[in-house]
């Protein structure tokens, strides 16, 4: 049971406030209704442990097995609600379970599957509440499921790619970093007061390096301030609308990085659109979601007005191709699509090429990525030993003197 705060008015006219307990939104109005009462407001009244489940995000994994099993319960003729309830004796997570014994609970109430899952839009996508909805019209439950599996399944493969191909260059990234750490904290001091013990003149390199030690050794809590101060600003000003903005598009022309950040975004698109389309949505709401699905401001802005003049009756493929966002391949593509009547097979096969222009355009990122990073760390290695070899030789020099 939930609890509903309601702003009413009573059959003498007296406006009335208060609380009531019911399954349902629904559920509440009918009782407000029952009471003679004139509802102008009625709204849950959540606890603290409701509002951290409505913030929590299902993991990938775990909703690709919550579609395939459910899909097969359906398919198999078990009610929603029975196989609901089976999916969240089974299930791991307590969130999870939690937010099923509330979907039931609705579902018994009267709500149709997608209403039941709104209030949880965080740990569902919207495009996967969306699609629930236009497969509760269509009769088309489980192969909308199946299809949701599918593109889950496709989408975590993309971003394995991506983690895999980064994990090595990320690697030799922090063995450099911990090498010249160690190699300037613990390593130099050492010859520092071996030097100093010479009462010799040290080498350009050296007087540089101990210089630079020094001061991270005694700023050190300045630095991690400054650098705690710009990254709380810089994700400050990434939550408001001008700084996504500004981020996405700086992000976008970044050489050979921006370009894998735009392969993936144009296969996301196809790939979402194509399933949404199987799956029936209808265009203009798929649409509306597929801004989200992108994940950038500036896609986001582009298929609104691709959206809007979709609307007045341009179609896909002009206004597409007039935000100069996407290849002329995918826009090609997509005109070929509506000129036919086989959209959602020509962006089944433009998600598949672009997946495979995605793989290349990261194995070209890692191959750069990687000699720089191999570059960086010979420098940085290469300089400490230059300055202590120098400074020996140095002291050698003078002593022979």
């Amino acid at each position: 049971m939930a609890k509903f705060k309601y702003a009413a008015t009573d059959i003498h006219g007296k406006r009335v406030r208060g609380v009531t307990d019911a399954v349902s939104e629904r559920g509440a109005m009918a009782l407000l209704v029952d009471q003679d009462l004139d509802v102008q407001q009625l709204k849950e009244k959540k606890s603290v442990l409701q509002f951290e489940i409505t913030k929590k995000k299902l993991k990938q994994a775990d909703l690709m097995h919550f579609c395939r099993q459910l899909a097969a319960f359906v398919r198999a003729g078990i009610p929603l609600v029975e196989a609901l309830g089976v999916i969240e004796e089974e299930a791991d997570d307590k969130t999870l379970r939690e937010v099923l014994q509330t979907v039931q609970e609705s579902l018994i109430a009267g709500d149709t599957f997608s209403a039941a899952l709104e209030p949880f839009h965080s740990m569902f996508p919207q495009f996967f509440i969306d699609m629930l909805r236009a497969a509760e019209l269509t009769g088309r439950l489980d192969d909308v499921l199946d299809e949701m599996s599918n593109y889950i399944r496709r989408d975590m493969e993309a971003r394995a790619k991506i983690k895999s191909a980064i994990t090595y260059p990320i690697i030799i990234a922090f063995a450099s970093i911990a090498t010249v750490v160690v190699l300037a904290v613990f390593v130099l001091p050492r010859f520092k007061t071996f030097f100093q013990s010479f009462n010799a003149t040290l080498p350009l390199p050296t007087r540089m390096l101990i210089s630079t030690t020094n001061f991270f050794g005694h700023r050190w809590f300045v630095i991690i301030g400054v650098l705690v101060l710009i990254s709380m600003l810089l994700m400050a000003l990434s939550r408001t609308e001008r700084g996504r903005n500004i981020k996405d598009r700086i992000l976008l022309k970044l050489p050979v990085l921006g370009e894998v950040i735009r392969y993936s975004i144009v296969e996301r698109f196809c790939r979402l659109l194509s399933t949404m389309m199987i799956a029936g949505v209808p265009l203009p709401e798929a649409m509306a979601v597929l801004g989200q699905g992108t994940r950038n401001v500036v896609f986001q802005e582009g298929l609104g007005q691709v959206r809007d003049a979709m609307l007045r009756g341009e179609g896909i493929a002009r206004p597409m191709s007039e935000t100069q966002l996407f290849p002329s391949a995918v826009v090609q593509m997509i005109r070929v699509g509506e000129n036919t009547g086989t959209l959602d097979k020509q962006l089944e096969v433009g998600s598949d090429y672009y997946g495979q222009e995605l793989d290349y355009k990261i194995t070209r990122l890692t191959a750069l990525f990687e000699p720089a990073v191999i570059l960086f760390m010979g420098v940085c290695v290469g300089f400490v030993a230059l300055a202590l070899i120098s400074a020996m030789y140095g002291i050698y020099k003078q002593v022979q003197v």
